[in-house]
């Protein structure tokens, strides 16, 4: 069985996310969606959170599972057994980090492979950043995350005001 993990922050998590996670879990058996901690951000959302909204978009995958960890990812894939990890890119500018990363991991476990998901061309300008900015600025995000998310980020929002 081929498993793959896509690992992020997912503050929250975008359409951009659930496009990369849609066609990622059309070519592995099983993707296992984890919300990593990253130490160099402050999140919105607790983990826990984050992770319930992931398994809110991605109940219509049957081979997607989403997780949470704080370690090392080339660790969380041994220990997996996964055989990848999926990144998607939304600019060339994305690239550089993401392989050294991706070195990295083939350092830590030589037997992990990368694979780069380019994002579709109508979600390359959108992270969760811009999500939160326009919801701060009492914009529309509804063409920026699902649906059934909406309501929740908006109200997170006017909490952190």
């Amino acid at each position: 069985m081929k498993i793959a993990i896509y690992p992020g922050s997912f503050d929250p998590v975008t359409l951009g996310h659930l496009d990369v996670i849609e066609r990622a879990a059309a070519l592995f058996d099983r993707l296992i969606v984890v919300v990593m901690h990253n130490q160099t951000k402050k999140p919105m959302f607790t983990p826990e959170e984050r992770q319930a909204f992931l398994r809110r978009v991605t109940s219509h995958l049957d081979n997607v599972e989403v997780d949470m960890f704080g370690g090392l990812l080339a660790e969380y894939a041994r220990q997996r057994g996964a055989c990848t990890i999926v990144k998607g890119l939304r600019a060339v500018s994305d690239f550089e980090s993401e392989f050294q990363m991706a070195l990295a991991n083939r350092k830590l476990n030589p037997d992990l492979d990368t694979a780069f998901l380019m994002t579709s061309a109508e979600y390359m300008y959108l992270s969760s950043s811009i999500v939160k900015d326009i919801a701060a600025h009492g914009g529309d995000i509804s063409g920026f995350v699902s649906p059934e998310l909406v309501d929740e980020v908006l109200k997170r929002m006017r909490k952190e005001d």
